[in-house]
């Protein structure tokens, strides 16, 4: 399918405001990721929930920031909970404000999005760590929120994507907490030199490419050996057997789109329930960033009916 206008007037609009994406180049990654967060807008109005609250939960090298939207409930609802994107080294919950809320109030559930810890300063493990903590405080202690800590989803966006499988890895290698579902969209899973042909067919020009993976994977691997860790890289696991069943979306036009169809094509052959949906026409970003896209509020309702059923 050709790119959807409505992407190439995005696309247009951010080469003429000097925006493409986040781009690595002369400046350091606090300072992409300063320029990143100053260039999230957001609407006004935003979607209303019940309630918006911030948390400071207990994790490996310090307190997590947690924020919690509830939707409108008599009682403990489902929690699916929400790591952003930003190759493990930008970003943070406001990234996925839109999204949070829509799914939020779509899917019945309370959306716990996790502000980890960020690479260079902290590279890999300690953001899955810090998932995997935020999770195991949720499943233990969440009923003080007002959660229902026994129907537990995890989710993500591009890294996002990759910490919620990982949290799903760990919690089946360390015997809990149960996991019910997990939702990737566009989810890094491989290696930009693992030879996938999107890695070459939308390697620039459509937003987030494929020197910018390069950059983020620099960040967070400080250790060459850690790109054979399967928690950095799912692609690398032997064993998928017992994973939680899988929602993977992808978008045509995106360098990480062969990786995340070639992971949801191995958890259906190790006999993990999946559905995979490629978002034909679509960049990197289409779920939490670009929200202005039609296909954004499509993706969220497709993840909301997926939390509906699998939460149920």
């Amino acid at each position: 399918m050709t790119l959807d206008p409505a992407v190439q007037t995005l696309l247009d609009g951010m080469a003429t405001a000097g925006a493409a994406a986040p781009q690595p180049g002369p400046v350091s990654a606090p300072e992409m990721r300063a320029a990143f967060a100053a260039n999230i807008t957001l609407p006004d109005p935003l979607e209303p929930v019940a309630s918006v609250t911030e948390h400071q939960l207990p994790g490996p090298a310090g307190d997590i920031k947690v924020r919690v939207y509830l939707p409108e409930s008599t009682g403990p609802v489902p929690v699916f909970v929400w790591f952003h994107g930003g190759g493990w080294t930008i970003g943070s919950a406001d990234e996925n404000e839109v999204a949070s809320r829509a799914v939020c109030n779509a899917a019945g559930v309370a959306v716990v999005a996790v502000d980890y810890r960020l690479a260079p300063e902290n590279p890999f493990p300690a953001a899955p760590d810090d998932c995997y903590a935020a999770v195991s405080w949720i499943a233990r202690e969440g009923s003080g929120l007002g959660l229902d800590s026994s129907r537990i989803a995890v989710g993500g966006e591009s890294a996002g994507g990759n910490l919620a499988t990982v949290v799903c890895l760990m919690a089946r290698d360390r015997g809990g907490p149960r996991i019910r579902a997990q939702v990737s969209v566009c989810p890094v899973y491989g290696h930009p030199d693992d030879g996938y042909p999107s890695y070459t067919s939308c390697a620039s020009g459509y937003g987030m490419g494929a020197d910018a993976m390069r950059f983020f994977f620099e960040q967070y691997a400080a250790d060459p050996a850690d790109l054979d860790h399967p928690y950095l890289l799912p692609l690398r696991a032997a064993n998928l057997d017992a994973l939680p069943p899988a929602l993977v979306m992808t978008a045509e036009y995106d360098v990480l789109r062969d990786e995340g169809e070639e992971f949801a094509r191995r958890l259906e052959r190790a006999g993990v329930p999946v559905e995979l949906s490629r978002y034909d026409g679509q960049i990197h970003g289409y779920y939490g960033l670009y929200t202005q896209l039609p296909a954004s509020a499509r993706s969220h309702s497709q993840a909301a009916a997926f939390l509906r059923r699998q939460l149920a």
